[in-house]
């Protein structure tokens, strides 16, 4: 997996490229940790995410609870065919916002 984080304007973009797994998925919570604190708007850059576990799930909604409780705002984009199966399976897509 590769993390690569972009500023626009007021919005964080994490660029999640790879896998997001029990291996990985601490990487990504580590990532995101600071922009967290900062209660920042965050969007998840998902167009080469290939798989994501129940890990990686766990960070996302980690995240989405953690900035919401701080005003923060954050987002999930261009997510792929089989990893927005696994979002509208878990439910995640009625709770997140996912931008095409």
């Amino acid at each position: 997996m590769e993390i690569t984080i972009i500023k626009e304007n007021e919005t964080s973009v994490v660029v999640i490229e790879g896998r997001v797994d029990t291996v990985t998925a601490p990487e990504l919570e580590s990532a995101v940790k600071h922009l967290i604190n900062m209660g920042a708007s965050v969007v998840f850059e998902c167009e080469k995410l290939e798989y994501i576990s129940s890990a990686g799930l766990r960070v996302v909604l980690a995240t989405h609870k953690q900035l919401t409780a701080c005003a923060g705002k954050f987002a999930i984009r261009h997510l792929n065919k089989e990893v927005r199966s696994v979002f509208d399976i878990t439910g995640f897509s009625k709770i997140l916002n996912i931008e095409e």
